[in-house]
């Protein structure tokens, strides 16, 4: 299987995020990526390519101009208005209370408003090379993409900052721009296919659901944590449908924390099914292994080798598939995660690697 990556990630480089008000250790760091190259690398089956530049216009046709806009100018004017911070935090947020019923949304000049304005939390820091690295990512996703349209039974795209929270008009969840959104629409508008999302990442992908919840080109199915208990908290239950032309191309599949291999396979087995049954070759999978029993952030107990399973199981279904890299923070199992996920999608049995260091790739540009 072909692997888009590019050292451009480095660029966003965090060391801590805020979370209840209070700074911690980032979670969504270089390493994580770059564990995973390491593994795939020493495997020796998946060799790696760069990502071709795609320009802006695959991600208007997603998110809000003013989105790419704003990311776009959000260090460059931090630094002209003289904000000595390591990084970029709203100082405030545009929330549905401080309007109500009044017709008001001006987007703030200054840098600190204009991040609450587009911002969905504080655990998304902006640095200075965030930008570069965000669209890095969408081109690495489309990369991916047009190698299984070229002929490519599944591609693999390496993305990192993830995207699977980004929405329209609003980055958050340690996602900037949604490269998943991005390449099923992509994908749609060039094969002229319907297209399916599976989201197997531990967190509910509020940002896709939004995107595409009044359309139905593209069916998306996520098997995630409860949102009672776990973020985003406000989108992820069963009865969130679509709506409009969209209804019915929604579906949610949140579990119980603690959740086991077979519970996690049995869930798998039904959101397989309801993909079977949406029209289209095509598979974009949201890929996450925070669903891991050891992620610091999460609480579902799933294994490496049931990774081996899930990914034998959706590649049996039988479609092409572009699979891009979301979340997952036990830093140390992501790469054997990823080789077993990888391994099962190409039908090959999973032997772990002796446990080894890695080392990242270039310098931080």
């Amino acid at each position: 299987m072909r692997v888009v990556y590019t050292p451009q990630h480095l660029a966003h480089d965090i060391a801590s995020e805020t979370i209840m008000g209070l700074p911690v250790p980032a979670n969504e760091v270089a390493e994580r990526a770059e564990r995973i190259r390491a593994a795939l690398e020493a495997d020796g089956g998946f060799p790696l390519q760069g990502p071709e530049a795609h320009g802006a216009e695959p991600i208007t046709a997603v998110h809000d101009p003013g989105l790419l806009r704003f990311l776009a100018e959000a260090w460059p004017q931090a630094r002209r208005e003289a904000i000595d911070r390591p990084a970029l935090i709203p100082e405030g947020f545009a929330a549905r209370g401080y309007f109500q019923e009044m017709a008001i949304a001006h987007e703030p000049k200054a840098i600190s408003g204009r991040a609450g304005y587009w911002a969905l939390d504080t655990s998304t820091p902006i640095v200075a090379g965030t930008y570069a690295a965000a669209r890095a990512a969408v081109d690495v996703a489309l990369t991916a993409a047009d190698l299984v349209l070229g002929g490519e039974r599944a591609a693999y795209g390496l993305c990192r900052p993830p995207g699977h929270h980004a929405s329209r008009s609003m980055y958050g969840g340690y996602c900037f721009f949604n490269n998943a959104a991005i390449a099923a629409d992509w994908l749609t508008k060039r094969s002229g296919e319907r297209v399916a999302i599976l989201d197997v990442d531990f967190h509910h992908g509020n940002g896709t659901q939004q995107i595409f919840w009044r359309r139905d080109d593209v069916l998306y199915v996520s098997i995630h944590g409860d949102p009672d208990r776990v973020y985003p908290y406000f989108s992820g239950w069963t009865d969130e449908r679509g709506e409009g032309s969209g209804t019915g191309t929604n579906v949610n599949v949140p579990l119980p924390a603690g959740t086991s291999d077979d519970e996690y396979l049995a869930a798998l087995d039904r959101s397989l099914d309801a993909i079977a049954h949406f029209p289209g070759s095509l598979l974009v999978v949201s890929l996450g292994f925070d669903t891991y029993a050891l992620d610091p952030i999460s609480d579902f107990a799933v294994t490496t080798p049931a990774y081996h399973e899930i990914g034998r199981r959706v590649a049996a279904l039988g479609r092409r598939l572009v699979i891009l890299q979301e979340g997952g923070y036990h830093r140390p199992s992501l790469g054997e995660n990823a080789r077993a996920w990888l391994r099962g999608a190409e039908d090959r049995e999973f032997d772990p690697l002796p446990a080894a260091g890695f080392t990242p790739a270039g310098t931080k540009v």
